[in-house]
């Protein structure tokens, strides 16, 4: 009985969490002029000080402040002199709004049973009222490409963007690519004393069974409508005529490689999700022309015999080798730290910031199919936009004062802030 009452509990606390409390910001009524700031525009070009301009959604103009002459009585003027403003960041490769309490079961909704679901939507089970959202988005993340988890096919993502009464309205691009989780050439063997990592013997098998599957997959496409439709072959529909693209988690080089030779044999676009060793092969990602969304470099060195700050080095590796790639972290709350962890590059990697910052809006807006909309303050891109007290690569000028998504000013309050101003009362604090 303690049990029962206990679940029971449970469930009321998270359907209360699970309450929107910030309410979703009005479409764009008017026009809106960002004035004297500096603009870091996403594409590598900087303006000192800056006009940037945007009506019903869209940015009509960027330019030199000195330049341009504008009506009080047409446009609302925000004189943002002293600010940094940015492109929306994107955050690929998240569970971000299918994951609420890692603790608790009944709030983590981002993989399914099984080991080949193609035909699983990531976008249908994307929950707008999620708490984390507020907290990513209030350190500039706009828009997310949400990504289902588990088996080997897990699914497809979407991009959405971080503002929205439900999954309909949050939609940026709706299945853009199908995830598959490449099997490794190692394993886990486990032993009386602790165990360690060896060969996977059943690697054969494996990528046979992969195979099989996008044989039967390609044929049944090919095969142009069916009376009896098979959803798990029909969600692979796009990937054989480059509609699609495969998005193939993989870390070490041999995966990476044999990955890339398995898309090649059957002609299709895809992309490297993780990469940690892609370092080690940047000439064949080059030659074919493969992108690589980068897993998170706050992380260890794979090996014993590698130097500890590898993975900070990783991006200026894959720069150099003209590598087309995106920083992104794992998980869903981590995202927060996402303009950091492009800071951490600069620091260590020796790139500028105008390079770490196209790593979070213009390539990954182009790896992900969104380029022609967002990832670049351009005039006739939708205006995701953000404003920032300074720096937002470092943590402590990094202040968020501003978010527009297509032209609507977000509310950037969250649970944190309203916990730390009751605390801040309740002790005094001014």
């Amino acid at each position: 009985m303690k049990k029962i009452f206990f679940l029971l509990f449970v469930t009321l606390s998270l359907s209360r969490g699970y309450a929107q409390t910030i309410p979703v910001a009005p479409k764009q009524d008017s026009i809106i002029v960002l004035m004297n700031g500096t603009a870091h525009l996403g594409n590598g070009e900087v303006i000192e000080n800056s006009a940037i301009g945007f009506e019903n959604g869209k940015i009509t103009f960027v330019a030199d402040a000195r330049t341009i002459r504008l009506s009080q009585s047409t446009a609302k003027i925000i004189n943002i002199a002293g600010k940094h403003v940015y492109p929306g960041l994107i955050a690929c490769n998240t569970n971000l709004g299918l994951n609420e309490i890692q603790a608790a079961r009944a709030t983590r909704d981002a993989s399914e049973v099984g080991d080949f679901n193609p035909n699983i939507r990531s976008i249908i089970a994307y929950n707008t009222d999620s708490k984390v959202i507020a907290t990513v988005r209030s350190n500039g993340i706009l828009l997310a490409q949400v990504v289902p988890q588990g088996g080997i096919i897990s699914g497809s993502s979407s991009v959405v963007q971080l503002d929205a009464w439900n999954w309909e309205d949050a939609q940026y691009k709706t299945d853009e690519g199908i995830h598959l989780n490449f099997p490794s050439f190692y394993s886990y063997h486990y032993k009386e004393d602790g165990g360690s990592i060896g060969e996977n013997e059943y690697y054969a098998d494996e990528v046979q069974n992969i195979r099989n599957f996008f044989d039967e997959a390609k044929a049944y496409t090919q095969a142009g409508t069916h009376k009896n439709i098979n959803l798990k072959l029909e969600a692979m529909r796009g990937l054989f005529d480059g509609k699609k693209k495969l998005f193939i988690h993989a870390d070490r080089v041999k995966e990476i490689a044999a990955a890339l030779l398995f898309a090649k044999s059957y002609s299709m676009n895809c992309v490297i999700v993780g990469g940690s060793e892609a370092w080690k092969c940047t000439d064949v990602l080059v030659i074919n022309h493969v992108p690589v969304i980068l897993g998170r470099i706050q992380s260890l060195p794979g090996s014993d015999d590698e130097d500890y700050d590898l993975p900070y080095n990783t991006p200026a590796l894959l720069k150099k080798a003209g590598v087309d790639f995106c920083l992104s972290m794992d998980g869903f709350w981590q995202q927060r730290n996402l303009p950091f962890l492009a800071g951490e590059a600069v620091a260590y990697g020796g790139m500028t910031p105008e390079e770490a910052l196209m790593y979070l809006t213009s390539n990954a807006a182009r790896i992900l199919g969104v380029d022609n909309t967002t990832g670049t303050l351009e005039e006739g891109k939708d205006a995701n936009i953000i404003v920032s007290d300074g720096d937002i690569f470092d943590m402590k000028t990094n202040n968020i004062i501003y978010a527009f998504i297509q032209g609507r000013e977000i509310n950037l309050n969250n649970k944190q802030k309203d916990l730390y101003e009751i605390y801040k009362e309740k002790y005094g604090i001014k």
